[in-house]
């Protein structure tokens, strides 16, 4: 025979507030009340008052509080996806405080199977994690359960860095090549790829020999700066065909098609690009509007990047050679100038695009006949080497890099043949005096 639902009320001392617990059976209720007195003796229990669920809770991650420590990219480019995609629609319907070990156990199961790569779930755990975190120092839930079960293990990218032959053959190739000189300082200071396209010469300091890297630059998510966003893009806005469509009925013009709001995966009518509806009170189209804000802006390094870096003496008159150079191409764009003051950028003096800088430095490294597929970022690596390789001391090398922590520069330096060989040449002179 099943047992009506049973209810155990618990009165606390502290604050002389109560909590509930409602069970099936007995013995259930019986286990609610234990694991709430445990909660309540170790100092963890529950906030008093409806808990969000993990999609609530989410949502206002994202609008609220991540924004304050996360740049704008990456939000847009890893967070919301992330979130939207595969953590809301698998673990959205919970409770934060219902939020158990299993679920997760499965959910990261089930991400296994979609052939995401490990660093992928490994960032899915991460922000997760951090989410919950956060809603247990503001007393929304006790305990962050992300922290009961083993993270997802990422997988180990292997990074070789140039070795000294290649970088000085990318540096004889790019010499020749306009804005050479941003690869000089890449692989010589180990500036991120942000850092030395926001480089602005009122941070470059020629007669010292010093470049202040105060700032970076971005290229922010356009966002609407007036009033009413949805009627501000009306013209731009697409919706399905209705029933009845108006279009449709033309006898002359134009033969219109109509499209519904999902068309079939056989759908060969637009070119395999069907068209996608925007959502009723859409918001978006915001590169449109006359009072739009983000696109290219200045911002502050992360952590404690903000350092005044030495120049190496040859760099000096190669920046100086290069300055002129831009003097003179400014001067030829006449009124088409965009003064942003930038070191390096293009022939208009607009930001160079990221994506065209990464195409630049594969075009070195098919031109300097390197073998190796490294990233721009591998220069960055390649210059913390090298600089240990010159017998530099590591807590330098992490000044010039900008990092907070000696580990993080750790992880930047590579143990190459010629330190190997030159340690086990000390090690045969010190057993063998040879």
């Amino acid at each position: 025979m099943r047992c009506p639902a049973k209810v155990h009320r618990l009165r606390l001392r502290r604050r002389n507030r109560r909590r509930h617990r409602i069970g099936k059976t007995e013995a259930e209720v019986t286990r609610k009340v234990q694991e709430l007195e445990k909660a309540r003796d170790s100092g963890k229990i529950d906030k008093p008052g409806k808990v969000p669920t993990l999609k609530q809770w989410m949502r206002v991650y994202l609008d609220e509080i991540a924004p304050l420590n996360v740049s704008q990219s990456t939000l847009v480019s890893t967070y919301r996806p992330k979130v939207e995609h595969w953590i809301i629609p698998r673990l959205g319907a919970h409770r934060l405080d219902r939020l158990r070990p299993e679920h997760l156990d499965a959910f990261y199961g089930w991400l296994n199977k979609q052939d995401l790569r490990p660093n992928t779930i490994l960032q899915i755990h991460r922000i997760l994690s951090r989410a919950i975190k956060l809603a247990v120092r503001r007393e929304i839930v006790a305990r962050n359960v992300c922290g009961l079960i083993d993270a997802p293990t990422g997988e180990e990218v292997e990074i070789e860095p140039l070795s000294e032959d290649e970088a000085r053959d990318i540096l004889d190739v790019a010499k020749d090549r306009r804005n050479g000189t941003r690869w000089s300082v890449a692989l010589a200071l180990g500036l991120r790829q942000c850092e030395a396209l926001g480089l602005r010469w009122k941070y470059v300091d020629l007669k010292r020999g010093q470049l202040r890297i105060f700032w970076q630059i971005k290229h922010q998510r356009y966002r609407h700066g007036c009033a009413d966003p949805h009627a501000c893009g009306a013209a731009l806005h697409r919706y399905p065909c209705p029933a009845d469509c108006p279009k449709a009925k033309r006898t002359s013009g134009r033969r219109h098609t109509c499209v519904k709001q999902r068309c079939p995966a056989s759908c060969n009518r637009h070119g395999g690009k069907c068209p996608k509806f925007c959502e009723p009170g859409c918001t978006k189209h915001a590169p449109s509007c006359p009072q739009r804000v983000g696109g290219w802006t200045f911002v502050k390094p992360k952590g404690k990047s903000r350092r005044v870096v030495p120049l190496p003496p040859p760099l000096i008159p190669l920046l100086k050679l290069h300055r002129e150079a831009q003097e003179a191409e400014r001067a030829a764009a006449g009124e088409r100038w965009q003064d942003r003051d930038l070191v390096w950028c293009e022939r208009d003096g607009s930001p160079i695009d990221s994506r065209q800088d990464w195409e630049e430095w594969k075009e070195l490294l098919r031109l300097a006949e390197v073998e190796k597929d490294a990233r721009v970022h591998d220069a960055r690596h390649t210059a913390a080497t090298l600089l240990l390789e010159q017998g530099i001391d590591m807590r330098v090398v992490q000044v010039i890099l900008g990092h907070s922590q000696l580990t993080t520069t750790k992880r930047y330096t590579h143990v190459t043949e010629n330190l190997a060989g030159d340690a086990m040449a000390r090690m045969g002179r010190a057993l063998w005096n040879e």
